[in-house]
């Protein structure tokens, strides 16, 4: 599945637009409790592991919106944007949303 933020597929031709499709992921409450306790990992201001648990929901969402496109008949998605958000949840602490949306379309060459 190709995957763009472009609007469009440069030297390809857009056939079919078939709608929008989206993905989401949710790290858990514990994550950012979990990071704070492995502090240690932070080398110049970054968390590796954080990083990581990051990357590791974007393809989540990603994976979750091209599942939808494909389902569609689709073979690419474009206009794609990625979002992230925390959500409260009270006192127990925060959640982490990582959402992927974009068009799925059938291109041809």
């Amino acid at each position: 599945m190709l995957i763009l933020t472009t609007p469009n597929i440069e030297g390809k031709r857009i056939v079919q637009y078939l709608g929008l499709v989206s993905g989401e992921a949710i790290l858990g409450a514990n994550i950012f409790r979990d990071f704070f306790a492995g502090i240690r990992d932070i080398v110049g201001g970054r968390s590796a592991a954080y990083e990581k648990e990051l990357r590791s929901a974007k393809e989540i969402a990603l994976e979750d919106m091209s599942e939808q496109a494909r389902a569609l008949g689709a073979n690419a998605i474009v206009a794609v944007d990625l979002d992230y958000e925390t959500i409260g949840i009270g006192k127990g602490g925060n959640m982490l949303m990582v959402s992927a949306s974009g068009t799925a379309v059938i291109y041809q060459d």
